[in-house]
């Protein structure tokens, strides 16, 4: 991987991190395209870049999650924000023992990767035009439970497999429960923050200890720099286009790229 092929992937990273059409299955077709190898550098990067789209995440929701932090850790008062911090870390807690438990099996699963980007697209697929198509629609944050956050927190757990969509997921599980697009999508974003960063934290004891470092950081940066950026723009654009559209042109977009994979794996 060269410097530019790690600003190739810094993009796609930050466009599609936040936008439900899986950034990792992108990352892999992008990775095939760039003839790329798939070896553990490579399964490196793709996680640590990750990182990049937590600081577009903090940028752009600090307000919010310093007021969470804050409250939470407040126990004389129970508040709106102080039941929000609780439920992230309810729904936190299955991809985070999910991720320590199947890291081995999610790292070979990275061996084929067309294959693996497609079904997990067509799952994405499914997922976002059931939530549009049965979901009411009709709540936001204020009245979630805690059955709500495990139930979103359980679906994050399929985001932990390559080429799930991380976002698609959990606001399809938000959608699941009742939520307005833009509540389930504040919610998943949200909740997203501590697995991306326990997920490229526990990577970059790998990173450190990976031969050839010296020689992989400036690529590391330039991803992770591209993706910080990108990423900010990627959430302010689909925040604002949920409250007006719906799921269904994601779900659409998926299932095509999800069977040209399947036409590109068969012959």
């Amino acid at each position: 991987m060269n410097l530019f092929q790690a600003f190739l992937l810094g993009i796609v990273q930050g466009l599609t991190e936040f936008i439900p059409v899986s950034s990792t299955a992108h990352l892999l077709i992008a990775q095939k395209i760039l003839n790329i190898p798939a070896d553990d550098a490579m399964f490196s990067f793709l996680v640590i870049v990750q990182l990049g789209t937590i600081v577009s995440l903090f940028a752009f929701y600090w307000k919010d999650l310093l007021s969470i932090v804050k409250a939470t850790l407040d126990f004389r008062h129970s508040t709106s924000e102080r039941n929000l911090g609780f439920y992230i870390i309810l729904a936190t807690i299955p991809a985070l023992l999910a991720g320590y438990l199947l890291k081995d099996a999610v790292e070979a699963l990275f061996r084929q990767p067309m294959l693996e980007a497609s079904i997990r697209l067509f799952t994405a697929a499914v997922l976002l035009s059931l939530a549009e198509w049965a979901s009411k629609k009709d709540r936001d944050l204020n009245s979630m439970t805690w059955l709500d956050a495990l139930v979103i927190g359980l679906m994050q757990v399929i985001a932990v497999f390559p080429g799930a969509s991380r976002s698609g997921t959990t606001i399809s599980g938000g959608m699941f429960r009742g939520f307005d697009r833009p509540s389930a999508a504040r919610f998943a974003f949200l909740m997203s923050a501590p697995v991306m960063l326990a997920a490229g934290g526990y990577e970059m004891l790998d990173v450190i200890q990976m031969p050839g470092l010296a020689q992989f950081l400036p690529r590391l940066v330039v991803g992770f720099i591209t993706a910080a950026l990108v990423g900010w723009f990627a959430i302010k654009w689909l925040i604002n286009y949920l409250g007006k559209h719906s799921l269904y042109v994601f779900a659409a977009y998926c299932a095509v790229v999800g069977f040209i994979l399947l036409i590109v794996q068969a012959f």
